[in-house]
């Protein structure tokens, strides 16, 4: 009676964790346009009469409603982005060995797990990889890569198509999806804020000093410089911090994807061994970007951070050690071994 309790906590963890991303990310933009309006308000409050004032906090509205459509836009139509950037080809009916054995084992598991069938893609890549995506369980997909369909037996596809079945159950794929987008749209930003900045420092170099000569105050206002100062900050760390947050929830999300799965069905060496198989595969998954990595069942990309432990593989993988993580599914088969054997 613990695990369906277990898997509704996990729901509602996700729920909420979903609620506060959104939130969260609205407030990072306000702050950005807000943060700027009332720099540039200090900036210009005490210059002389040639200096235009900033009374209006255009940049705020104009943040904050780029920052609501995002979300929306993320909410509905992030999951046919993220596979329309990988190139994946819907599987509406399979037309060879493979592609009919992959619709099996989805149908297969979309009754474990109790769950709508997810549609169907194959990411023509030869690495082995795969990912699910999907705000609701009824509107998921599940897409693999040619080269895992080429390299796995069918047991072992079972377990991966099981483990991306489990982050739809647990709503990972709404957590995953919506941070791919918002990681993207706080980088986007930042990269714009900076060129405008740079922009803006060039044009004005000459005239700024005079004005500010001028007037006497306006270059001296201490609380503008410190909110200058924060603002640009944001900018700077912003997109690291978002992208080690979704590195990090990532890492969490994939253990239990990894126990879920395995209780679908139920023979979690099948998945131990297609991990080891995915491990052995040094190419990257040119197909899928460096900004969807954590909604990979592996690492795509070549650098290989997951494999290492310690600090390096806690803050900038997007992945825990596939290592460790065989070890946990092996140890879930002797467990389950000795107590079949009892």
């Amino acid at each position: 009676m613990t695990a369906p309790a277990n898997l509704f906590e996990q729901q509602e963890s996700n729920r909420r964790r979903s609620f506060w991303l959104v939130t969260g990310f609205v407030l990072f933009f306000a702050w950005v346009g807000f943060g700027g309006d009332l720099a540039w308000y200090l900036m210009t409050a005490d210059a002389g009469p040639e200096v235009p004032r900033h009374t209006v906090p255009g940049i705020g509205i104009v943040a904050t409603l780029i920052a609501g459509g995002i979300c929306w836009y993320s909410w509905r139509k992030g999951p046919e982005r993220v596979l329309w950037a990988t190139g994946a080809r819907e599987v509406l009916e399979p037309v060879t060995e493979l592609e009919r054995r992959l619709v099996n084992v989805v149908e297969e598991m979309a009754i474990a797990s109790g769950q709508p069938r997810p549609r169907i893609f194959v990411v023509p890549d030869g690495d082995p990889n795969a990912f699910a995506t999907g705000i609701e369980p009824r509107q998921a997909s599940v897409a693999v890569t040619q080269g895992l369909l080429e390299r796995l037996d069918r047991d072992e596809l079972q377990g991966v198509v099981a483990h991306e079945m489990a982050h739809v159950q647990n709503f990972d794929t709404r957590l995953m999806t919506l941070l791919a987008a918002m990681v993207g749209a706080i980088a986007l930003l930042s990269d714009g804020m900076g060129r405008i900045i740079r922009g803006g420092v060039r044009v004005g170099g000459g005239g700024g000093g005079r004005s500010a000569r001028g007037s006497g105050k306006g270059g001296g206002n201490p609380l503008a410089l410190i909110v200058l100062v924060l603002w640009g900050l944001t900018l700077v760390l912003a997109p690291l911090i978002s992208r080690f947050l979704a590195m990090a929830v990532s890492r969490r999300r994939e253990y239990l994807a990894d126990a879920t799965g395995a209780q679908f069905t139920r023979n979690p060496m099948a998945l131990a061994q297609a991990l080891e198989k995915l491990d052995a595969a040094r190419e990257p998954t040119q197909a899928i970007t460096r900004g969807a990595a954590h909604l990979c069942i592996v690492d795509p990309s070549a650098s290989r951070l997951s494999a290492r432990e310690g600090f390096l593989g806690d803050v900038f993988a997007s992945h825990p050690p596939i290592a460790q993580r065989v070890i946990r599914l092996k140890g879930m088969a002797y467990q389950a071994a000795k107590q079949q054997a009892e």
